[in-house]
């Protein structure tokens, strides 16, 4: 198994060198080159303040970021942050004085140049560029936790858009397994009592098609070549039913070509053709073909003869099958497919019309 180094191990990484990087800028600055030596008290300041930089930096990270801008208190979190920037600066002049740091560069600079009192100046002292180095480390520690809050933010969106999608997934799912194999039961109990051979037959059938929908579909996937054979198997069990006025023709791909589909998607369009295209005294026709445009494309087109009689409703469907699909189908491939349902079409047919991008 390879190594994998651990993010947390890769963040402290990074920190270190980026710290690294801006030691040798401000650590290591010469404020002159050539002759010049500076003083060992300079190095001391340097360093001190290196480490007052790298605290700030953490400070406004973990304590004032969090607690006042992620909170909405911004007025407050400008006031910190200007707070912060003046005791910097005020902290930086103090270690001047304590070390008499203007004394000893103007020392420095007389031996390098030969220009006695180089830096001496009149009154108090501005140091710019302490002044920026403090408001670059501010700004970089609150854009840094900012980006990282908003990274943190939509990972845990993710994660519970992804929760919401499989429980509901599952509850659509649920809704369609147990009402189909209700009835399909309840239409093999009328087979024994008029062939017991064809209603072993069924059994047999049934029983593959529950060990598909119980185990094989069990990843959230299945190849489309099973899909293809449970719907063919669910329309040899809704032929049991039907007598000769009742024409049913299912078509398929031949060959087909294997791409990972969602489970049981087809059935609702199914169920709702027998639900609704099959009369008890009324000829009528159920219309179903499976097509494979591309190796990656799916079609299904379902069509059932509009009847004027009531229907004899052999799927079992409670009515909530097309609208759970549609619904699937905005979860599982948005954007990806096209449904088109024509509920009286010039033959006088109920027509529905899927095309999936897999």
């Amino acid at each position: 198994m390879p190594f994998q180094t651990p993010r947390r191990y890769l963040t402290l990484l990074i920190h270190v060198l980026v710290w690294g990087l801006f030691g040798l800028t401000f650590l290591l600055f010469q404020p002159l080159t050539g002759r010049l030596e500076l003083p060992p008290q300079f190095w001391v300041k340097q360093g001190l303040m290196f480490t007052v930089w790298v605290s700030t930096f953490y400070l406004t990270a973990r304590v004032t970021v969090p607690r006042l801008l992620f909170q909405g208190r911004t007025g407050w979190f400008i006031v910190a942050l200007c707070i912060t920037t003046l005791a910097v600066l005020l902290f930086s002049r103090f270690l001047e004085q304590v070390l008499d740091l203007p004394a000893l560069l103007n020392k420095a600079f007389e031996a390098a140049a030969g220009r006695p009192k180089l830096l001496q100046q009149r009154g108090p002292r501005f140091d710019s560029m302490g002044l920026l180095t403090t408001m670059f480390v501010l700004g970089i520690s609150t854009c840094i936790t900012v980006v990282q809050k908003l990274q943190q933010d939509s990972q845990i969106r993710q994660t519970l858009e992804q929760q919401r999608v499989s429980s509901e997934l599952s509850m659509l799912k649920a809704q369609i397994n147990p009402h189909f194999f209700f009835n399909t039961l309840n239409n093999i109990y009328a087979l024994t009592l008029l062939d017991g051979e064809e209603a072993r037959s069924a059994i047999h059938r049934l029983s593959r098609m529950m060990r598909y929908v119980l185990y094989d579909t069990a990843s959230g996937t299945t190849l489309l070549s099973q899909e293809v054979a449970f719907v063919q198997d669910y329309i040899t069990l809704m032929q049991l039913r039907l007598d000769e006025r009742v024409t049913v023709t299912f078509e398929r791909p031949e060959p087909v070509h294997d791409v990972p589909v969602a489970p049981m998607l087809l059935l609702p369009f199914l169920e709702n053709a027998f639900k609704h295209g099959v009369a008890a005294t009324q000829a009528s026709a159920i219309y179903v073909a499976l097509r494979q445009p591309g190796p990656d494309v799916l079609e299904l087109e379902v069509r059932n003869t509009l009847l004027n009689l009531p229907s004899t409703d052999l799927a079992g469907s409670n009515g909530i099958g097309l609208a759970n699909t549609r619904r699937r189908l905005d979860l599982l491939y948005p954007g990806q497919f096209s449904l088109e349902v024509d509920d009286h079409t010039p033959t006088h047919e109920f027509r529905v019309h899927l095309t999936l991008h897999v």
